[in-house]
């Protein structure tokens, strides 16, 4: 059974950092796509940082040069560092893995819980 489980969240001050961490259990990580998507209260999940299986990464515009995805394939681990964040930022965070079988037209998503993150003064 697939487990996506978060880590990491909290209170920060405007301006501080915060490093999420998520642990993948139970499927092949290294062929899934790896996401980071937050969702504020009222709003729609958006997505924030992508690490390919390919190891092409993407940026949600608000959060570019700010945040930075990594992923360690040995440990099945994939990781947000948060810099310089902003109120707008705060939001429930969720990992997600990825994976799309294009021939058969079938996709795999597993979803974590989410991690909380406040940025306030």
């Amino acid at each position: 059974q697939a487990q996506v489980v978060e880590s990491g969240g909290g209170l920060v001050e405007p301006g501080g950092s915060l490093r999420l961490s998520c642990s993948v259990s139970g499927l092949y990580f290294n062929i899934y796509d790896m996401n980071w998507y937050r969702q504020a209260p009222g709003e729609q999940r958006e997505l924030v940082a992508t690490f390919t299986r390919g190891g092409i990464t993407n940026y949600a515009d608000s959060v570019k040069g700010r945040f930075t995805i990594s992923r360690d394939n040995d440990k099945s681990m994939v990781y947000l560092q948060m810099n310089s964040l902003k109120p707008e930022d705060t939001a429930l965070y969720y990992c997600n893995a990825h994976y799309t079988i294009l021939l058969e037209k079938r996709e795999f998503d597993y979803w974590g819980q989410g991690t909380q993150v406040t940025v306030s003064s």
